[in-house]
């Protein structure tokens, strides 16, 4: 039978874009799900505090955490993901874009509420955007310093422990970098939101600084129970994406 020569090649040729299709598909999902888990944790901010307060041999341990902690453990997922598929190069530039879309939200929020430039409807509430505008305000700047720096940080200690070990110990530099950099952020957040937007109401009580630590601590309990947690899925997720994506075990994509 006759066949032609270039059959093979076009094959081939087929193959390869099929599999790039897949990487770049792949690449805007975490993607998405990054930006869409930033642009939550952004407007609920210290909008609402959650009493997971508890008792152990009747000593009273104190657990309070904001509503906008809750989305946060899964950023730290969707960026180890693309460091160990895609690079430093691409986790810097998700990290970025992160950036402008926290300015883009607080752009829209605080327009939003010029009433000068879109009054409010006679016989209308607008109290709860109003409330929800002001929090988001007073913390979007804090909460944008947090998070470059605990970003970066992130990316920096995946990328260190990764080439200090060869390209093995997955859980290590998993754990490590989200560990760090989500220290890092715990502590920026609450102090700068505090100092600088005043967002807890806490100045001038006597207890302030105890109930900073409980939100210090609070949030950093969570976000490392959670980075533990999902050291499983990471190290599945990891393994179900680098075959599908065709990619050998110490590979990035990279570009």
């Amino acid at each position: 039978m006759w066949k032609d020569k270039n059959s093979g090649d076009q094959l081939l040729g087929a193959y390869e874009i099929t599999i790039a299709r897949r990487r770049e598909a792949v690449f805007l999902m975490l993607v998405g799900i990054f930006l869409g888990s930033l642009t939550m944790l952004n407007i609920l901010g210290t909008s609402k505090l959650i009493d997971l307060s508890f008792t152990v041999f009747d000593l009273e341990i104190p657990f309070t955490l904001t509503l906008g902690v809750l989305p946060y453990p899964i950023t730290f997922l969707c960026t180890d993901f693309i460091s160990e598929i895609y690079g430093r190069r691409r986790a810097n530039l998700v990290v970025w874009i992160g950036l402008i879309l926290n300015i883009w939200v607080f752009f829209i929020v605080w327009i939003g509420g010029l009433e000068s430039v879109f009054p409010t409807m006679e016989g209308t509430d607008s109290g709860a955007f109003m409330r929800i505008r002001s929090l988001t305000l007073a913390t979007v700047f804090a909460s944008m310093i947090a998070y470059l720096v605990a970003q970066f940080c992130d990316v920096h200690v995946f990328h260190f422990l990764k080439r200090k070990t060869n390209g093995r110990h997955l859980w290590l530099r998993n754990n490590g970098s989200t560990l760090t950099s989500q220290l890092v952020d715990s502590v920026s957040v609450i102090l700068l939101a505090h100092f600088f937007a005043n967002a807890f109401s806490l100045k001038g009580d006597p207890k302030a600084y105890e109930q900073l630590t409980v939100y210090i601590l609070s949030g950093y309990v969570f976000k490392m129970v959670s980075a533990l947690v999902d050291t499983v899925p990471f190290y599945i997720g990891t393994g179900m994406l680098k075959k599908y994506l065709v990619l050998g075990e110490n590979n990035e994509i990279g570009g």
